[in-house]
């Protein structure tokens, strides 16, 4: 049986989000507060993103959740 080697995913800080969507990082906090964007925290207590998730937003393939609102 082959061992799997897993790849974290990317994660993506609240500066890199905002950029990506030309927005202010608070903007990205406030979406992740509303439940648009799902955030990780970290040991020190910062939020982080999936890159996929982040991605898939970006290209509006997440319906559901309205950036913007």
């Amino acid at each position: 049986m082959a061992s799997r080697t897993h790849e974290p995913e990317p994660l993506l800080t609240p500066a890199e989000v905002a950029s990506m969507f030309r927005v202010d990082p608070k903007t990205v906090t406030r979406w992740a507060k509303a439940g648009k964007l799902s955030a990780i925290r970290t040991l020190g207590g910062h939020r982080r993103y999936r890159e996929s998730e982040v991605r898939a937003l970006l290209q509006g393939q997440i319906p559901s959740q309205r950036v913007g609102d």
